[in-house]
């Protein structure tokens, strides 16, 4: 597909679903698309993007890093994430280029909010806090059933991280608190099944950018 030109002042594109659900892959081929029609990408993820939200990443999703509580859990996402917005996703954007996140605060409001019983709104106002109220221009959900989901990240010798071996109740709740978001947030949300092709998958992601960057430059 061949997408408009850059708009500006930037764009911000988030994926978002459950463990297993092909995000990396999709903000991979998204990211290889706009690149190679002219736009400036920024590629990152969450937990992590700097070096200190690296560093916070694995104390999160490594095990054997201690007991951690739920609260504990829910700050130091949202630690990560503020280093993360100010020192990539909000210079990125002042500079007209177009962010793509592998996560960004629904994905604390699923977790943390829904899983781990914290209360959506509660964890809402932390990272709204934490984020100075930045939220993606588009957030892509892939909807993943837990038990696919899971067969899909422990094929071959992969193992899995600490937030990926919760039981499949815990995963159930976070896809229901995606679903739930992206109903009461229909104009940002693309909600799309994660078992269609990669590249039924990508063509549709590719089309609602496009639709994106022109509205974008044809704004005042």
């Amino acid at each position: 597909m061949t997408f408009p030109s850059a708009a500006k002042p930037g764009l911000f594109i988030a994926f978002e679903g459950g463990d297993g659900a092909g995000k990396s892959t999709q903000a991979a081929l998204l990211t290889q698309a706009l690149t190679e029609t002219g736009h400036v990408v920024v590629r990152t993820r969450e937990p992590g993007g700097t070096p200190v939200g690296e560093k916070l990443r694995s104390l999160v999703l490594d095990h054997g890093q201690g007991e951690i509580d739920a609260r504990c859990e829910a700050l130091i996402f949202a630690a990560s994430r503020a280093a993360h917005t100010v020192q990539v996703i909000a210079p990125a954007m002042a500079r007209g280029q177009i962010v793509i996140s592998d996560r960004y605060i629904d994905s604390s409001i699923a977790y943390q909010g829904a899983g781990r019983g914290l209360g959506t709104r509660d964890v809402a106002q932390i990272n709204e806090w934490a984020t100075a109220n930045l939220w993606p221009d588009l957030t892509v959900l892939l909807d993943v059933a837990p038990l696919d989901g899971r067969k899909r990240r422990t094929a071959g010798d992969a193992a899995e991280d600490r937030m990926e071996s919760e039981p499949d109740g815990f995963h159930a709740d976070i896809r229901q608190a995606f679903l739930d978001l992206a109903g009461e947030h229909p104009d940002r949300y693309l909600v799309l099944a994660a078992n269609r092709p990669i590249n039924e998958l990508a063509a549709a992601i590719d089309a609602a950018v496009g639709t994106l960057l022109t509205s974008m430059r044809e704004s005042p």
